[in-house]
């Protein structure tokens, strides 16, 4: 079976600059990979060339058995989710009176912004989904009333409608007090435990964050790998302390790392 994610030796220059450089990395099916390190460590780049948004400098991108530039790269991003606080900010800025049942929506139909209203079938499959992360009674309220928290549930809830294979979390516990933070994160979790969960990449600066479904860790500095395979064994204090360069000490409980400056 082929790999979700295969990169070989990825770099990625901008204005004379490296950004990243020689990047190795597989993600298997079954895998749920943690991206970590501080902010400019080249992690939204890395992002945006597995999306296909940009195409690196040198090296090979493919995805769900697809090798870029071989395909149909605008037909193959629908399989790829991508959730992130500035599509809120986005869509409260051009669709503010859109509910939040109508993003939903809008996500499996691979577009933001509906200009035909949802069909019976399209309702019932929103509502349930939005259940599911907890955001029910938020179904036929404006998109533009609800909390940070509420509208980051909401576009999980629209990512999921477009049934994607692989969808990436990008830093989406962003401006969220804690109790939003735990509720997203607990919706989360449910959505890796689901038979049908799409392969998950999380991205944080935040190791707190991950939670226990994440099998896997990648550790970025300055545009490198510094660290990749099962959590336990790269979210260590030292190899942290040597990504974020200040000193780090790792307790884990209840199968999440918690991390204090030493």
């Amino acid at each position: 079976m082929a790999a979700v994610i295969e990169l070989h030796d990825i770099s990625y220059w901008r204005e004379e600059s490296p950004v990243l450089q020689e990047v190795d990395w597989t993600v298997q099916r079954g895998e749920h990979w943690a991206l970590i390190g501080e902010n400019g460590a080249g992690k939204t780049t890395l992002l945006q060339i597995i999306h296909g948004d940009i195409w690196p400098t040198t090296g090979t991108v493919e995805t769900l058995g697809a090798r870029y530039g071989t395909i149909d790269l605008r037909e193959h991003k629908r399989r790829i989710g991508w959730v992130t606080a500035s599509l809120g900010t986005h869509l409260r800025e051009i669709r503010p009176d859109e509910t939040a049942l109508e993003v939903a929506v809008s996500g499996g139909r691979a577009v933001i912004g509906l200009w035909e209203p949802p069909t019976p079938e399209e309702a019932d499959r929103a509502r349930e989904i939005l259940a599911s992360f907890g955001g029910a009674r938020l179904a036929d309220r404006p998109f533009y009333t609800l909390s940070q928290g509420e509208q980051q549930s909401v576009l999980l809830s629209r990512a999921w409608m477009a049934r994607a294979e692989l969808l990436i979390l990008d830093e989406p516990c962003t401006g969220l007090d804690l109790r939003a933070r735990e509720q997203l994160l607990a919706s989360i979790q449910r959505l890796g435990e689901r038979p049908d969960a799409p392969t998950l990449l999380y991205v944080s600066h935040h190791v707190e964050e991950i939670v226990p479904l994440f099998t896997h860790a990648l550790l970025v500095k300055q545009g490198r790998i510094v660290g990749s395979g099962p959590k336990g064994d790269v979210l260590t204090g030292s190899m942290l302390s040597d990504a974020f360069e200040i000193g780090l000490d790792v307790r884990w409980q209840s199968g999440r790392p918690w991390v204090a400056v030493v």
